[in-house]
């Protein structure tokens, strides 16, 4: 049975209209909730640690930007709009001491909540509001009338009032224009991880090498190997989210269809669905969390180490120097592109 899906009509924002809400962060998704939240007729403050390099962001963009603690204190909602890893330590030293009964928590992932990395008192309610998309999107949308659809979820609900101020604040970004599907803390953590872990980033990033490789140790050219392994991976992702797996095949050549079903499953096989499986179990019994833990508790250093392998695999120098060839495309650095806090 198809999910339900709330629209603007199942939402009021009139729940958040005398409340103060407290945004902490102001990175990808910090910013455009609490711009369009503001846009949307809300009083919205800012929380951010001494010295942070958003606060002179913030207060450009109009907001009154508070220590993170004095935020807490003053909200009766909060959006924890930091990394994952950074949850638990601002959770401890400044959202936990300003908590008092009544307040609302609210994330856009269920990790610390789930894996209880952090443990809020039961006298507050604890949502989900999770769009699927990334914050410039969910901001770009909301600018041009439209919107990015959203989860939301409800952990606790001592108030009886939990879904409708996340239907509100869905509401409040936008999520209610395209559609919102309620889904729990659970549920959304676990898919989540498993699709960035198997399919979107670690699956996408090991083909892509792994077909770099292979052409190159057969002797082909690396311009060639980064062009059909890399490059036109854009096309196909484009043509499978416009109109699905059955589109992007309607708008590709027989034999490019015929590679794709003859050949696709041999690659991809059922030793391929059975590891998915074990990285899904590790998920689902917290293995992979308390691994993550350990890893960004002990400084970071395996993952430091497999992230500098990965910047020095020879598709990363060949795919530079293609990409200045191309100047539609939009040129990043990777260097300081993590989610500001």
């Amino acid at each position: 049975m198809p999910a339900k899906v709330y629209t603007d009509k199942d939402a009021s924002l009139s729940i958040l209209k005398n409340k103060t809400l407290a945004v902490l962060g102001f990175g990808s998704q910090g910013h455009a909730h609490a711009l369009n939240l503001k846009e949307s007729g809300l009083n919205v403050i800012i929380g951010l640690y001494e010295g942070s390099k958003s606060i002179a962001v913030a207060r450009e963009r109009g907001f009154t930007v508070y220590s993170t603690a004095e935020a807490v204190r003053r909200a009766d909602v909060i959006f924890v709009a930091v990394p994952d890893t950074k949850q638990p330590a601002a959770y401890v030293k400044d959202i936990a001491p300003n908590l008092t009964k009544g307040k609302t928590l609210l994330f856009s992932h269920g990790f610390a909540i789930h894996f209880k990395t952090v443990v809020p008192p039961k006298n507050v309610d604890v949502i989900l509001v999770a769009p699927k998309g990334p914050g410039h999107i969910v901001r770009r949308q909301f600018t041009e009338g439209k919107g990015v659809p959203a989860l939301i979820a409800v952990y606790q609900n001592p108030s009886k009032q939990a879904k409708k101020v996340a239907l509100a604040w869905a509401k409040g970004i936008g999520g209610t224009r395209a559609g919102v599907i309620e889904t729990s803390f659970k549920e959304e953590t676990e898919t989540d991880l498993f699709g960035e872990q198997t399919v979107l980033c670690g699956g996408a990033s090991a083909l892509v090498q792994a077909g770099y490789e292979t052409l190159i140790e057969a002797g082909y050219q690396p311009e060639m190997a980064y062009f059909e392994c890399l490059h036109e991976l854009k096309l196909i992702v484009d043509l499978m989210n416009e109109a699905g797996i059955s589109g992007m095949r309607f708008s590709i050549s027989e034999t490019a269809k015929w590679g794709d079903v003859s050949v696709g499953p041999k690659i991809i096989d059922a030793s391929v669905k059975k590891r998915m499986k074990a990285a899904l179990k590790d998920i689902q019994s917290g293995k992979f969390a308390r691994g993550w833990v350990a890893e960004y508790k002990g400084g970071y250093k395996k993952y430091n180490a497999l992230m500098k392998k990965g910047e020095k695999h020879p598709i990363e120098k060949v795919g530079a120097r293609l990409r200045s060839m191309m100047p539609w495309m939009k040129k990043r650095s990777v260097k300081g592109v993590q989610a500001a806090y």
